[in-house]
């Protein structure tokens, strides 16, 4: 049996340069990369800024197999040096901006260089093509249609929005194509014939997921509160990851100061009885990420008044159990569900991860050890230890907290599904 190489493949050969731009439409862009690679394209991506807010660069260079860039400066493939902008444009065989923002069709428009996309496509010598996405409204705008009158002009090529739902609920023009038919404009602008779909459905779509994520608090009175330092950063990078897979996503998040994830039902709550409540309500979910730093405990009594400072040398505030969320849902034990708790340690961490994983009926247990450099609340960055139910134990690098969701998620709901998790 002959092996399969790239040139055997019906894009075998090319150079395809994908620009991703800040829109919610930029979660699909996994999917087409993957199918692309699968056809043999040599796939460099260049994110922007923005772009980062909705697909993590760990992700597309998962699928990519290939470090994504996001400047001109110093990052990313080093062997295509600071004039990466001119090296990308001189070798590759198409350049596609996908989903292409307003904001970068203007710029686009306006022969603007402030960023390595700009900069690549104003050096492209191949054919360039953008994928618009955006609301109906900012799709017709006129200011909006004379910058596409002026890249197709410069012999630019506009793949046109579709018609459906938008991410604002209303429904118009403006909706980026699905992946397939994006693959298949590709496969024309190549000047070469698609072979059958390859794109297959999200991972976890029809999957209903529930996260809890930040701090609770649990008040003494009006003005005063017992609470963490929890930001809900992870939780609510899981929430977008799992969203981006297709699954149907509930975050329950205590107070943060973070703006929800689009396409995520978001509630609010504020003391750990509210989110037990709350989360309660999915306890049937297929999945449960249990993110959330929840007190184990609140005052036993809340004074409706602000309590004032007296003379006395100590105040005692009497504590009571908070009902603990995720034993909870162990108990309840939805026979195909699948639970990932978190643990937070300072001392013993291991031993302790793995009794809070056995304790309370989970499947995996993310160990945070607060006192690592790099780690633990109010930071940007993260790594952990992931314990499985089977004797898994794996240690993740030190990571921006999107990426260590995506890692997270890669190494047990999708290690599940594979029925690979070893």
């Amino acid at each position: 049996m002959t092996a399969t190489t790239n040139s055997d493949k019906p894009l075998g050969g090319k150079r395809i340069t994908i620009g991703i731009t800040g829109g919610i439409a930029a979660y699909k862009m996994p999917l087409l990369i993957r199918a692309l690679v699968a056809d043999g394209a040599d796939v460099q991506v260049i994110l922007t800024q923005a772009a980062q807010h909705f697909v993590t660069p760990l992700t597309l260079e998962t699928v990519s197999k290939h470090p994504v860039l996001t400047s001109l400066w110093g990052q990313g493939n080093e062997t295509l040096g600071w004039t990466k902008h001119v090296t990308l444009g001189t070798t590759s065989d198409l350049l596609l901006v996908c989903p292409a923002t307003a904001h970068t069709i203007a710029k686009l428009a306006g022969g603007f260089c402030d960023d390595l996309l700009t900069a690549t496509v104003l050096s492209a010598r191949c054919p360039v093509a953008i994928a618009p996405a955006m609301d109906h409204d900012m799709w017709h705008h006129p200011a909006t249609q004379a910058n596409i009158d002026r890249l197709e002009q410069h012999k630019v090529v506009i793949i046109p929005p579709d018609h459906g739902a938008l991410a604002s609920g209303l429904v118009g023009d403006g909706r980026m194509p699905e992946p397939e038919a994006l693959r298949g404009h590709i496969f024309d602008l190549l000047g070469t014939s698609p072979p059958a779909p390859s794109i297959s459905v999200p991972p976890l779509l029809g999957k209903r997921a529930v996260v809890t994520a930040g701090p609770t608090r649990e008040f003494a009175d009006p003005v005063r509160f017992l609470s963490n330092p929890s930001t809900g950063t992870m939780g609510y990078a899981l929430a977008r990851t799992l969203q981006s897979l297709g699954a149907q996503v509930t975050l329950i998040s205590g107070p943060t100061n973070l703006e929800p994830p689009l396409g995520v039902t978001v509630h609010h709550v504020t003391s750990a009885t509210e989110m037990h409540s709350r989360t309660m309500r999915h306890k049937d979910a297929d999945i449960v990420v249990a993110a959330a730093a929840v007190a184990d405990y609140r005052p036993t009594e809340v004074s409706g008044q602000k309590q004032k400072k007296t003379d006395a040398d100590a105040l005692q505030i009497p504590l009571t159990p908070n009902a603990d969320i995720l034993a909870d849902l162990g108990r309840h034990d939805h026979p195909t569900q699948i639970r990932i708790g978190f643990a937070m340690e300072t001392h013993d961490a291991e031993t302790s991860a793995r009794q809070k994983m056995e304790s309370k009926n989970c499947h995996w247990i993310v160990l945070n050890r607060l006192n690592e450099s790099g780690a633990g609340f109010g930071k940007g960055t993260n790594r952990v230890t992931l314990y499985g139910a089977n004797g898994i134990t794996r240690e993740s690098s030190l990571a921006d907290k999107l990426d260590i969701a995506d890692w997270i998620i890669q190494h047990t709901l999708l290690a599940e599904t594979k029925g690979d998790a070893e």
